[in-house]
């Protein structure tokens, strides 16, 4: 009987302990997935609620050594894949929107660093011509536009003592002319696409602007030379050079286009005149405008006696003269010589076709128009 009873009790005890076994483990059951729920909703707290998680699995263990094992056992329960994966999801779904908006700061940072910071202090101190180190611009080709160029502009001329032009290749011989400068014979070295065309830019004006520390600085000068070294651009004489240098002689950065002469001071030695070169007689002359009004494009002579019609060429190998025919000069007929300007604007002289045989001549225009 006793022993009935012993047996009894041993059983009652066993579905007790059995009893308690299960709750703890749907305790902690239920623990895991309130962590992976955490996970879930912030990657930030994972970390947390597992060491949280921990935590309940140690203290489960200080309850018994049976309820350990048994949330040992749910672990790969409570991280089966499917719910794995849909932690995976979810933390790859904070990562993503994490790397994208990190993707879009920097590619709206950096493209507005670069362009606003390189290129509009560039068009900054190109809009207001200032510089460091403008005497140091690198050498390199200069570029034609429309009615000028840019590039290098230097000086051949001394700063401190003006002189005025010696004539240059433009075979001015000594002027008065206190504002002038070379103009660039090519574009690449030995190209001759340069505007000094064989002499064609002589006499033209061209209006200059050079960076410099305090901004833009300006002039206008006439051409009256050539500048065939390789890089050239405009090469000044002395005034115009101390305009824009000032005591720093150097290669700057400049842009410039061709204009007008007119109502422009420093430019003009003399009145416009047509000038007869050395050695001309009744069987050969060669002429040229000194001091004109722009770039002359053309010379025509038209009889006035006559119904003669003749268009001048150029000199080859003597630069800025044009050839006059010898029937023009073999007569005392009245002829009028028509020089074609840039502009548009012409000049235009009377006189007799024999004027133009007369070695050294220099007819001035203000004598000779009606």
């Amino acid at each position: 009987m006793r022993f009935r009873s012993l047996v009894f009790l041993c059983a009652l005890l066993t579905a007790f302990l059995v009893a308690c076994g299960d709750d703890s483990s749907s305790a902690s059951a239920a623990d895991t997935p309130s962590s992976e729920s955490s996970l879930v909703s912030s990657s930030a707290e994972k970390e947390s609620s597992s060491s949280s998680a921990v935590v309940q699995s140690s203290s489960s263990e200080d309850v018994s050594l049976a309820t350990s094992s048994s949330a040992t056992t749910e672990v790969p329960a409570s991280s089966d894949t499917p719910e794995s994966s849909s932690g995976d999801v979810s933390s790859s779904g904070v990562l993503p929107e994490s790397s994208s908006v990190e993707g879009v700061s920097s590619s709206s940072i950096t493209p507005e660093s670069s362009s606003e910071s390189a290129p509009v202090s560039s068009a900054e101190d190109e809009g207001d011509g200032k510089c460091s180190d403008c005497d140091s611009f690198t050498a390199a080709d200069p570029e034609l536009t429309e009615n000028g160029g840019k590039g290098s502009v230097t000086t051949y001329g001394s700063i401190t003592a003006k002189e005025t032009s010696l004539g240059g290749a433009c075979n001015y011989g000594q002027t008065n002319i206190q504002y002038y400068a070379a103009i660039h014979v090519n574009v690449s070295p030995g190209d001759d696409k340069g505007p000094w065309d064989g002499g064609a830019a002589c006499g033209g004006c061209v209006h200059v602007k050079a960076r410099t520390p305090e901004g833009w600085k300006e002039v206008t000068v006439r051409i009256t030379d050539r500048c065939p070294d390789a890089n050239c651009g405009v090469d000044l004489g002395g005034a115009p050079a101390a305009d824009i240098m000032g005591n720093r002689v150097g290669r700057y950065y400049g842009e410039w286009e061709f204009v007008s002469c007119e109502g422009v001071d420093g430019v003009w030695g003399d009145s416009t005149s047509i000038w007869v070169k050395e050695g001309a007689s009744e069987f050969w002359s060669i002429i040229q405008v000194r001091n004109p009004k722009d770039m002359v494009k053309g010379i025509a002579i038209y009889g006035i006696d006559t119904r003669d019609f003749y268009e001048l060429e150029m000199v080859v190998g003597t630069e800025n003269f044009w050839t006059v025919p010898k029937n023009v000069l073999q007569t005392d007929n009245r002829y009028r010589v028509v020089v074609k300007y840039r502009t548009g604007k012409d000049d235009e002289w009377k006189i007799k076709g024999s004027d133009l045989a007369v070695p050294e001549a220099n007819l001035y225009l203000y004598e000779h128009r009606e």
